[in-house]
């Protein structure tokens, strides 16, 4: 029988044993018992790195990362489950053993503010891209997705979510102080740092960006083919995700704790 919404953690007590406090920074459960594990992990320098505060575009910048250092094909890439490509550090699967012995170039992504990430990526060892988005659009993805993950269960208003937010109360910490990080480490030599709103104005720098960080060498002509594809793996990625929001939006306009028409129209708009 499907969960009744009674019966999902909602009260804020409920809602606050979903995270535990490491050093000041709510991390989600699973994280628990390994941050000195992960302090200790082996980077190699053929290590590729993606690092984002949650929402802030990552899905689609692992496909554009993924097609420029591969050479890899917009079509072709559609047809992978490219998550299992790019395990995530910190998560319970494919877990930090398996991580530590993929061959290399490894690709890896993580949610971690930067003083928690390995020690030898701060010492200069592998290459990070970090992505930043706009807060005002990453807040309303990130409510939607709380309200429609089920370990998290969320059942809070939009507005109460944004006082969250404001006030460091949701995974992986401060918004602010996560940016700041690496924004204080963007003139590292192995630490590219990107804004998500780039994809849209200047792909065609963000991609060149990429290509010089990654040391993948290539003349105008072949710049402008892999700027093409990865526009169309952007337009694939954004209207996949789209019609998505889309179904998730329409079945939650009849829900009591559904955002509002304005709340809906903010969220489909933050996806351009």
């Amino acid at each position: 029988m499907a969960e009744s919404e009674v019966d999902t953690p909602s009260t804020p007590i409920e809602y606050e044993n979903k995270y535990f406090e490491y050093h000041g920074v709510r991390l989600p459960p699973f994280c628990r018992g390994k941050m000195d594990e992960i302090a200790n992990f082996s980077l190699r320098n053929s290590d590729i790195w993606i690092v984002t505060y949650p929402k802030s575009g990552t899905s689609l910048l692992q496909e554009v990362v993924y097609l420029v250092s591969q050479g890899a094909d917009p079509d072709e890439i559609g047809l992978m489950n490219i998550d299992e490509q790019l395990p995530v550090l910190e998560y319970p699967q494919p877990g930090l053993e398996i991580i530590q012995e993929l061959t290399s170039p490894r690709l890896i992504k993580s949610h971690l503010p930067y003083r928690f990430l390995p020690t030898a990526m701060h010492n200069g060892e592998g290459k990070v891209i970090y992505m930043a988005r706009n807060p005002k659009d990453l807040v309303v993805s990130y409510y939607q997705f709380h309200r429609s993950l089920r370990t998290m269960s969320y059942r809070g208003t939009f507005q109460e979510f944004c006082r969250r937010f404001m006030n460091d109360k949701l995974g992986y910490g401060s918004w602010f102080e996560h940016v700041q990080e690496f924004w204080e480490h963007r003139m590292d030599s192995n630490v590219l740092f990107l804004k998500y709103e780039d994809m849209y104005k200047d792909l065609g720098t963000l991609v060149e960006q990429l290509a010089r960080f990654l040391g993948v060498s290539c003349d105008k002509a072949q710049l402008e083919s892999m700027v093409e594809s990865c526009n169309q793996l952007i337009e694939q990625c954004c209207n996949s995700e789209a019609l998505s929001i889309y179904r998730e939006l329409r079945y939650s306009s009849n829900n009591p704790h559904a955002c509002s028409a304005e709340e809906r129209k903010s969220y489909t708009s933050g996806m351009a």
